[in-house]
């Protein structure tokens, strides 16, 4: 719900719908969860459509960009059953209102398709202005949109004088909900094609170019950027450099004789803590395990040991505080 709130300043949210929407939540419950935030998304929606209606592009567009928000929120915790169709239709609700949002309030973006292997990348283009400038490419992690990335740097960004890029990649957005595509360790064959789009654009500086991974992606990034070195910079936010399950969880599974007992210690866990409930879930998710066991060892690839000291560009690293975490929530809390 804070995640939510937090875009209030970029408007993506109103502090006062969110508070109330918070309210009426069962606590624990992911189902009554989807259906208030659907609710408040679906409310605000109409609202939207009767500014259309009275020619108010403005207020039109305001509303659509907190109802994405509202439905990306709605959506987040399904992942516990896969093939769920609220997951899909609930997603391209938060997508088609946020593109409409952008045409509506004259955003300076682009739709665009990024060649990848046999299919194409969805992402957005968004300009300062005509000018050939730096530009940023940003992607998200475990479990972000690219549209949420509009709220969550793009604006600021296009203040300081970039361009921005952002995509789904595979595992994220678009990719896993419409292609079914997962996430792959090798992210540098995801972002060098970023990368050749880039440079086909008469906008971009072809020497200025950085990358900002956010969450998750504070790995991913800085892993195609030591196997492609045509990146000016990278930023990690937040820098992790491992995201290996059996690590994270090393503490509930010491000992523990076999697979199938780890397995069922990971479900009690679940059954206790919605964070685990929702880490395992959209885990195997995005990663196309179907086994807790299988997300272990999908997962074990995903480090920056012996591939971090080939960066060769400028890195910045950050790290958000956890105030008051406990150790077992901290362990958590690096899975995001």
């Amino acid at each position: 719900m804070l995640r939510t709130a937090n875009y209030a300043t970029y408007g993506g949210a109103d502090l006062g719908e969110v508070l109330s929407t918070g309210y009426k939540i069962q606590v624990g419950n992911f189902e009554s969860w989807y259906a208030e935030w659907l609710d408040l998304a679906d409310r605000v929606t109409e609202r939207a459509q009767v500014a259309i209606a009275n020619d108010d592009d403005y207020s039109a567009g305001t509303n659509l960009f907190k109802a994405s928000n509202y439905y990306r929120t709605a959506e987040f915790f399904l992942h516990g059953n896969p093939d769920d169709p609220r997951i899909t239709t609930t997603w391209q609700k938060s997508r088609d209102t946020f593109r409409q949002a952008l045409k509506l309030r004259r955003v300076n973006a682009e739709i665009v398709a990024i060649p990848y292997e046999k299919t194409t990348m969805p992402g957005y283009f968004y300009r300062v202005d005509n000018l050939s400038r730096p530009t940023l490419i940003i992607h998200g992690g475990f479990d972000s949109t690219g549209e949420e990335l509009y709220f969550q740097v793009v604006q600021d960004a296009l203040v300081h004088g970039y361009n921005c890029l952002t995509f789904d990649g595979p595992g994220q957005g678009a990719m896993i909900r419409e292609q079914n595509i997962g996430f792959r360790n090798d992210w540098e064959n995801v972002v060098s094609p970023v990368i050749d789009y880039l440079l086909t654009r008469d906008d971009v500086v072809a020497d200025q170019i950085a990358l900002m991974g956010i969450s998750f992606g504070g790995l991913l990034a800085p892993r195609a950027a030591a196997f492609d070195h045509r990146l000016a910079a990278v930023v990690a936010d937040d820098g992790l450099f491992s995201f290996q399950f059996s690590a994270a969880f090393r503490g509930h599974s010491e000992g523990l004789p076999s697979d199938d007992v780890i397995e069922n210690e990971i479900k009690k866990l679940m059954t206790n803590s919605t964070q685990v409930r929702w880490v395992i879930d959209n885990g195997m998710y995005t990663f196309k395990a179907n086994t807790v066991m299988d997300l272990f060892a999908a997962t074990e690839p995903y480090t920056l040991a012996n591939v971090a000291d080939k960066i060769e560009c400028p890195v910045f690293v950050a790290e958000a505080e956890m105030m008051g975490s406990s150790k077992a929530n901290r362990r958590c809390c690096m899975m995001h």
